[in-house]
């Protein structure tokens, strides 16, 4: 089963509708430069333009203080206990035995902690729907070291690799996949492109047995006759059965195997010595173990799957998939979401342009509001992205438990590695600790005061309605003037502004203009705000003159749903004028200020 479908199984659907897409030019794309490259060569020491072999370094990992990151401790102490508690029921059983937890910016890993055990159980009981415990003195530790199957985050590996060959010209994005393999073209797929497979939107359903069938040939004779469930380009329907495609393409072109491909062109390069298909058998007491595999919750009579790939389909092709097989620990991860954010470059390896680095975190299907996705790379998802989920925040899971998330706007990266498929798959469900991490990593990175010491901060709860509102103004009130931030779950949560004539015992919704750094003004016509707002700071400016011949009360209402949260709402500057420009209320006099009322939201210095 793909990480993807059991989400989607899981009722827990994300609603986004905002995206960027990639301009389609006579077949080209039309890319932006790089923003997120120059961004991190400021925010390290040693950074520097360029980067080729024998060029000035890119920013490279070191540990330091969340202070060094320009992070905040507390937030990132609450990410590890939030981590913790799902070592215990969560509701009913421990969410993962134990997951290694990575949190950096710019070139700084700020935290990085290993919780639990690597390896707590020898088998699963169906009929009691319990673990068999192995004696503690047999237990491992899981070790800020340890290696995990990556299981679908090995995607992103077959992905890069595409891209190389994209920028290298070997490979064309909107060639048909049957121009490289004409086999492929069986059974309806002879249109299916390059970009579909790297974007989903090729047609194939979401899995099929290929480990069934005993040999190579009669896997691949499986795929050949594999009718798409779906015209290409249609629909989005995340598939393993893409990533296998472009396996086969990739070693078609090169003609090296993905193992070898892997090796040569990103883990040698970056230094990434932990990272491999199929790890040698000595590495096993430093790896995570996963599933008791057997029938029927597996599709394979395994026992205790303990070193060797998990999912199914990539134990059929030897270890060595597109889709799943690949292992590695948290900082060879960290390397590589390092790597990206610097524009594709680590120290004097450069292992993509910038150029095609943007292809991976650049919406292509625009066409598909909620499944954004750059070229291997999932876009803006918060069911485990949670707050740091941005229009341009790429990154994977994997359904044993591992994740990796990147953040081109704050040059942030989380890594969390868990093995929440030990004893069983079935005592899992959803996301809650990634997205969890990922709220407090977001709530990590400080939002500063528009002006002043503090600002109006709505916090990060869900299903909650925090209001903030001004003292009651006799008439004559004209407009009123304040800085706000805000980025919200899209559709889903908002910040609202409302005045009330009746005392607060109706509320009616106020429009407003919110004009960003860059000048530009959108209207807000029905007083609300939400999704994505670039995480900073707007001007607003809301006429009150439906309000002026009567005592008017004003507030600001963040509302939540139960699902996901973004990074909150912050006001500040908090000023009303009447017509002639005198200020009936100012935030900044400590005796207005102390007038507000406030609930659910809290002064803030972050």
């Amino acid at each position: 089963m793909t990480e993807d479908a059991a989400h989607r199984g899981s009722g827990a659907i994300s609603r986004r509708g905002l995206g960027r897409g990639a301009m389609a030019l006579g077949g080209a794309l039309a890319l932006a430069s790089v923003p997120f490259a120059a961004t991190a060569a400021g925010t390290s020491s040693g950074a520097g333009a360029g980067g080729g072999p024998g060029g000035p370094h890119r920013p490279t990992l070191r540990r330091g203080t969340p202070a060094r990151a320009g992070l905040l401790a507390p937030h990132l102490d609450r990410l590890v206990t939030d981590a913790e508690a799902f070592l215990q029921p969560s509701p009913r059983h421990p969410w993962y035995a134990g997951a290694v937890l990575l949190a950096g910016r710019g070139g700084t890993v700020a935290l990085h902690r290993a919780i639990g055990k690597a390896l707590r159980y020898s088998a699963y009981d169906e009929t009691t729907d319990t673990a068999v415990e192995l004696p503690e003195d047999q237990q491992i530790p899981m070790r800020e070291d340890t290696v995990f199957d990556l299981a679908s985050v090995s995607k992103l590996f077959t992905s890069i690799l595409a891209v190389q060959q994209i920028e290298r010209g070997t490979l064309e994005l909107e060639a048909t996949v049957a121009s490289y393999l004409p086999e492929f073209a069986g059974a309806g797929k002879q249109d299916i492109t390059v970009r579909q497979l790297l974007t989903h939107t090729s047609g194939f359903r979401s899995w099929i047995p290929l480990f069934k069938e005993p040999t190579q040939e009669g896997r691949l004779r499986l795929l050949w006759n594999e009718v798409p469930l779906n015209a290409p380009g249609t629909r989005y329907l995340y598939s393993d059965l893409n990533l296998i495609s472009l396996q086969l393409v990739l070693e078609k072109i090169t003609g090296r195997a993905l193992d070898v491909l892997l090796h040569d062109e990103i883990t040698a390069p970056l230094g990434m010595h932990r990272t491999r298909f199929n790890p040698p058998a000595e590495w096993k007491p430093r790896i995570a173990a996963t599933e008791d595999a057997r029938l029927p919750w597996s599709g394979l009579d395994r026992g205790l799957v303990w070193g060797e790939v998990h999912d199914e389909n990539a134990y059929g092709f030897g270890g060595v998939a597109g889709h799943a097989g690949v292992f590695s620990c948290a900082w060879d991860l960290a390397v590589l979401a390092r790597t990206l954010l610097n524009g594709g470059s680590y120290g004097r390896a450069r292992i993509l342009a910038p150029a095609s680095v943007e292809l991976m975190f650049t919406d292509f299907n625009t066409d598909f509001p909620g499944d954004e996705h750059g070229l291997g790379f999932e876009l803006y998802q918060h069911w485990y992205m949670g707050a740091m989920a941005t229009p341009r925040t790429a990154g994977h899971t994997g359904f044993t438990g591992t994740s990796m998330v990147l953040d081109p706007t704050t040059d942030s990266f989380l890594i969390v590695l868990g093995n929440s498929v030990h004893p069983v798959r079935s005592w899992r469900s959803g996301s809650a600790p990634r997205a969890a991490a990922a709220d407090n990593m977001a709530r990590a990175v400080p939002v500063r005061p528009a002006r002043g010491r503090t600002a109006w901060f709505s916090g990060m709860t869900n299903a909650t309605a925090a209001t903030l509102t001004l003292p009651p103004l006799g008439p004559g009130a004209g407009r009123l003037r304040c800085s706000l931030w805000w980025d919200t779950e899209p559709g889903a949560d908002a910040v609202l502004l409302e005045a009330s004539a009746d005392g607060g015992a109706t509320w009616q919704p106020v429009p407003f203009v919110a004009t960003g750094p860059d000048g530009t003004a959108r209207t807000h016509p029905a007083g609300t705000a939400s999704g994505w707002s670039g995480r900073v700071w707007h001007a607003v400016e809301a006429d009150l003159s439906p309000w002026r011949e009567a005592p008017v009360s004003l507030r600001w209402r963040s509302a939540t749903d139960r699902l996901y949260v973004g990074r909150g709402v912050y006001a500040d500057g908090l000023r009303v004028e009447d017509a002639s420009g005198r200020r009936l209320f100012d935030e900044s006099r400590p005796s207005d200020a102390a007038r507000v009322q406030a609930t659910g939201w809290a002064p803030s210095g972050d």
